[in-house]
């Protein structure tokens, strides 16, 4: 079986800083990738040139074999749907509607009762229901996030790309939100996969498959969270001293932070 996304030698750069550096990664059906790095590390970056709202110097994505590039934007929004960091606009409808916009890549002049009752499905999915008829710009960030984030649910793509999904939520939230992807992505009937770019490591490391570690622009690391999350990556990564233990519970492994460290020490050792 052929990879979902293929990535080969991505690069991407702005006039004065090259952002990504020659980036290459599959990812299967059925899978969490967690992309994890510091501030200003290219996550936000990779999903961009992905999506096509930026162009990379150079390097090939391969969406379902197809490349990316050259697929009509109406392939693309059916196969990928993309959550940013943050939504900007006040959007002045009902959570509901905000929700059907996703159903837009399969309507053509009707809006049928399966585009509905997928939306309706969705919002229950996520415990939107009580939201349905709110007022999108009247709700907190919080709550905004996730009916964006049901917005891309309702698309029903093969792949997920969400930018800090949960940076808004509260900690029971941000459990629920990546537990339901965890078993939206797990569902053998729905062939979907997930690129998420997150900040805190304990969470990728309990709902990923696998982690990309990005360091500099390019890939430090990428494989199972046992196999990149190791105390040495985690130094050299994010200037931190940590303990990772493994464990018999949902999460793989437990990470304790032990505290800031000199990077300039490390590099001599």
């Amino acid at each position: 079986m052929s990879a979902l996304l293929n990535v080969e030698g991505l690069s991407f750069e702005w006039p004065n800083r090259e952002v990504l550096k020659d980036i290459s990664f599959t990812i299967d059906q059925h899978q969490i990738v967690s992309v994890l790095g510091v501030n200003g590390a290219g996550k936000s970056t990779l999903l961009k040139c992905l999506n096509r709202i930026l162009k990379p110097r150079q390097g090939m994505v391969h969406l379902l074999s197809k490349n990316i590039h050259e697929m009509p934007l109406i392939d693309v929004a059916r196969h990928l749907a993309y959550v940013p960091q943050s939504v900007g606009t006040n959007f002045p409808m009902n959570v509901f509607d905000v929700v059907l916009l996703g159903r837009r890549p399969y309507i053509s002049w009707v809006i049928g009762p399966g585009d509905r009752e997928k939306v309706s499905k969705t919002l229950h999915y996520l415990d939107l229901q009580d939201f349905a008829f709110r007022r999108y710009d009247q709700l907190s960030g919080g709550e905004r996030q996730r009916v964006i984030l049901a917005k891309a649910l309702a698309q029903d793509p093969h792949l997920f790309l969400l930018d800090e999904p949960t940076s808004d939520l509260d900690l029971k939230n941000q459990i629920m939100v990546m537990e339901k992807m965890k078993t939206l992505v797990s569902n053998k009937g729905a062939p979907c996969s997930a690129l998420i770019a997150i900040h805190d490591i304990d969470m990728a490391a309990r709902f990923s498959d696998k982690i990309i570690l990005l360091h500099e622009g390019e890939i430090k690391a990428y494989g199972s969270p046992i196999e990149v999350l190791t105390p040495q990556h985690i130094a050299e990564v994010f200037g931190v001293e940590a303990e990772v233990q493994s464990t018999d519970t949902d999460s793989p492994i437990r990470i304790r932070i032990n505290g800031a460290i000199n990077k300039e020490n490390l590099e001599e050792e």
